[in-house]
């Protein structure tokens, strides 16, 4: 389709395709492309019009800028493959959330490249990082900055760690609440205040914190104020057989992270650029009706008729899950190349964005239930237009 024009496309409907296909394909010189529609039925069914200007067709306006960011995010994760062996979800979750300009949580393990991908990451697109490590006596001003003073200068603002693209919040959760709160007027605002002054970050900017799910002594429990903030909640798993002995062969540990040579291969500037493709991309009216369906599901009342929802849920999603699921689903089409959002965007984004927002009752907790448990029973039930 690049390259094409949109008025050269020959769209056809689910009831013309029979015909239609016949038709093209005795008219051995004509160039017009075929374009099938999925039929109504078909889960990625998005019911488009001819001559609607938010249609298939009308995205064809953005296919180079499509072309240009699925290029430079497929250069970006070879880049990051050259240090992490595997891990190519946890990889594309990060990118989305950077394409959303979101921050996300990333539980796991001790030891499985949490760190490294971040890093990894920042430098294939030439961005600055910082690590920030979470201990029970970090202070709010040792890492947004505070005000100092001497004799020469006078009061002067000296900036803390928060102040690069990518932030890496180690173990946030060994921080008392205090400490993890000086994060919410960055991650949702995209500035600092010290002092008096308020200080916007460098974009693009995101904030990658770690949970370590293993340990309960010493450690507190995050805000959900905070905990709300985050776009996604990211599941780190362990490596396959095959990826572990990749990784005793290229062992990191034993070599300077400068020897494998990471290129820029992506600019702040592009990244940027990629965010306000994503805005673009058509997400049709069925799609953002089952985008509700599924978050007013979650939540726990009279009229919600998932018996899971009603016994285990003390709190279901809240409407910032609506506003990002239906930003998340747009970039995941984008990191697909597609300009328009299917059902499957929803699906593939519905964990990440869900599980730290679906809340279980004193009964859920004493059965074992886990929240992915209640929203695969949601998506399960959920009608797919």
């Amino acid at each position: 389709m690049t390259g094409k024009n949109h008025k050269d496309l020959d769209l056809k409907f689910p009831h013309e395709w029979e015909s239609s296909t016949v038709q093209n394909d005795e008219k051995t010189n004509n160039d017009k492309k075929l374009i099938e529609l999925p039929p109504k039925d078909n889960a990625t069914n998005l019911d488009l019009r001819k001559n609607d200007k938010q249609t298939y067709g009308s995205n064809v306006s953005i296919s180079k800028e499509i072309d240009f960011s699925v290029n430079k995010l497929e250069k970006i994760k070879a880049e990051v493959s050259k240090t992490v062996i595997g891990q190519e979800k946890v990889v594309n979750d990060m990118l989305v959330c950077l394409m959303c300009e979101g921050s996300a949580l990333l539980e796991g393990v001790p030891g499985i490249a949490k760190t490294l991908i971040m890093k990894s990451l920042a430098s294939a697109i030439g961005c600055n990082s910082k690590r920030i490590q979470f201990t029970a006596d970090l202070l709010p001003t040792d890492i947004t900055g505070f005000m100092a003073y001497s004799r020469e200068k006078g009061f002067f603002v000296v900036k803390g760690p928060i102040f690069a693209n990518f932030v890496l919040a180690d173990e946030i959760n060994r921080a008392p609440p205090k400490v993890q709160s000086a994060l919410i007027e960055v991650m949702q605002e995209k500035q600092v205040t010290i002092g008096r002054q308020t200080f916007k970050v460098d974009r693009p900017f995101v904030i990658f914190a770690t949970e370590n799910p293993l340990e309960n002594k010493g450690v507190f429990k995050l805000p959900e104020a905070q905990v709300d903030r985050f776009l996604y909640k990211i599941i780190v798993e362990y490596p396959t057989k095959d990826e572990e002995e990749k990784i005793m062969d290229t062992n990191i540990t034993l070599k300077n992270f400068d020897d494998f040579k990471i290129k820029p291969v992506a600019t702040p500037k592009d990244i940027l650029k990629m965010q306000e493709i994503v805005k673009k991309i058509f997400v049709h009216e069925k799609v953002k009706k089952y985008i509700i369906d599924i978050i007013t599901s979650t939540r726990p009342s009279k009229e919600n008729t998932l018996e899971i929802v009603n016994k285990y849920v003390e709190w279901g999603a809240s409407p910032r899950a609506s506003i990002n699921i239906y930003l998340a689903a747009r970039a995941n089409a984008l990191l697909a190349g597609r300009s328009f959002v299917i059902p499957q965007d929803v699906k593939d984004v519905a964990y990440n964005v869900l599980r730290h927002r679906v809340l279980l009752n004193y009964q859920g907790q004493i059965d074992n239930m886990k929240s992915e448990n209640i929203i695969t029973e949601v998506l399960n039930k959920i009608k797919v237009p």
